[in-house]
């Protein structure tokens, strides 16, 4: 038991890792599942940051859909560098460009999601993945 809690062993890391992708690949296609909602699309068209661009509606959708599609391929394992491309570019999009940089304190999450598609980026998908059993 020691040897476990005091080592720096990795304890289950493939499997860990694996859950973690699924769970996060299901939390961007709940958010990415807003592209059905007409109605919240049209409240997010109609933000500040978009006052004055003439391609909101489609860059709102281009966001959301990059959202769903990237959290379905990252919930399967399917082509994780891949969605995890999409999804970091989308996250730093809404990081840096809508949320302004204020990631230590009030729009916390699209950094943190950036930080776990890098995560998955670099290591690989872990456990319970289509990539993992294509090796």
């Amino acid at each position: 038991m020691k040897k476990v809690f005091f080592s720096a062993d990795p304890i289950w890391a493939n499997q860990i890792l694996g859950l973690i992708r699924i769970i996060v690949g299901l939390f961007m296609i709940y958010h990415g599942w807003e592209i059905f909602d007409k109605e919240l699309m049209n409240g997010y068209v109609e933000r500040e940051i978009f006052k004055d661009v003439s391609s909101a509606r489609f860059l709102v959708y281009l966001g959301k859909g990059a959202e769903l599609i990237g959290g379905i391929l990252l919930t399967i394992g399917f082509l994780t560098r891949i969605a995890c491309i999409i999804l970091a570019g989308t996250m730093l999009f809404i990081a840096f460009v809508m949320g302004q940089g204020v990631i230590w304190y009030g729009d916390q999450h699209p950094f943190l999601f950036v930080l776990l598609a890098l995560i998955f980026f670099f290591v690989g998908p872990g456990s319970f993945s289509v990539d993992k059993n294509n090796r």
